[in-house]
This record gives C-alpha cells, structure tokens and sequence, in this order.
C-alpha cells in the first residue's frame, strides 16, 4: 500500500527498546515538524483553500500528537530532549532541483511530505507489531493508522495540483531515491534513521 522500495530492517525494533527515551524525543519533534510544515504550506500556498483546510486540520492533529508523545516522556519520568538533526529528512530533501514554478515547488513539498508520512506509517507499524512493551505497541498502532491518511492526503493533492502522470514519475523516481537513503540507515534510535 505505502509503495516503499525498501522494508526497513526488523532490527531498528532491537535499537528502539534500548532506548525508548531517546525514540520518543526523536518522535515528538518529527510531531512538531509536522505541525510545522502543515503551517508553512498554508503560509507559502494561501491560494489554495483546500488544501489550506486540510492543512488547519493537520497542523491541530499532529500538535495533538505531539503532546501524546510529550505526555509519554512525561510519565517516563523524562523530560524532552532537544531536538536532533533529521539525517533522513536532510538527504531527502536534495532529491527535487530548487526553483521551478509555484506549482511544481508545492509538488515537490507535497510529495517529501507524502514519503515522510509513508515511511512514519511504515515504522509505526512494524514499532505496533514487534515492541515488547504491548501499552506503546497499542500507541504506535494508533499512530500507524493516521499517518497512512496523512500520506494519502498528501499524494492526492500532489496529483490534483500537478500533471498526474508527471507526479507519478516522480514519485516512484523518489521511492526510489528515498530506497537508497534507506540502505544506510535503520541504524540509530530515531524514527526514520
């Protein structure tokens, strides 16, 4: 369903129960970057009020993620962590030229934005699935559940605002892309590294 070129390795689960402090500080702020982009796509793309709404809507959800997150550190008898760099976000990005009209520059955010859903949906799923710890399963599971909608969402608009068949070749071009990034990583205790 995701359309993700590479599974990513059933080991990273092993890395996540060993450090499941540092897992959910990663994972609140990938919540706020979230957030975050939802807003900036209303600030830079104001024309666009369906897509505007979807993103009011989005930006509310993914804050209530983040305090869903935030409440778990809490009850850990943590504190949120800062905020690391994102290794996979920051080579995905370097896949579209820069510039290009409005339009293709919203396609392109749309579909980094779709991909980040896929492969979050993809590691909630196998963290719902192979976590000893049953309570944060159940958590993933439900978080899983919302981010494959935020993935469809986004990849439909890409495709409304786009040449259909033109956003196709992208995006399986940047399945692709994303496939290699994957090869050297699942690695660290971050939810897309």
């Amino acid at each position: 369903m995701l359309g993700l070129k590479l599974p990513t390795d059933p080991r990273w689960v092993n890395i996540v129960e060993k450090n499941i402090d540092e897992i959910l500080t990663d994972h609140a702020y990938c919540e706020q970057k979230a957030a975050s982009t939802a807003i900036s796509l209303i600030v830079s793309f104001p024309e666009y009020t369906d897509l505007i709404e979807e993103m009011i809507a989005l930006s509310r959800e993914e804050m209530g993620h983040f305090k869903m997150v935030h409440d778990r550190i809490i009850a850990r008898g943590q504190k949120l962590g800062r905020d690391r760099k994102d290794e996979y976000v920051l080579q995905l990005v370097k896949f579209f030229p820069k510039g290009g009209s409005r339009t293709t520059q919203l396609v392109h955010r749309l579909l980094y934005a779709a991909l980040i859903e896929a492969r979050s949906c993809e590691r909630f799923r196998l963290l719902s699935e192979e976590l000893e710890d049953k309570d944060l399963a159940e958590f993933y599971h439900k978080l899983m559940v919302s981010e494959a909608s935020h993935y469809t969402m986004f990849l439909k608009f890409a495709r409304q605002y786009g040449d259909r068949e033109e956003v196709d070749k992208k995006w399986q071009n940047l399945l692709e892309y994303e496939a290699e990034i994957m090869k050297n990583l699942s690695k660290s205790e971050s939810i897309h590294g």
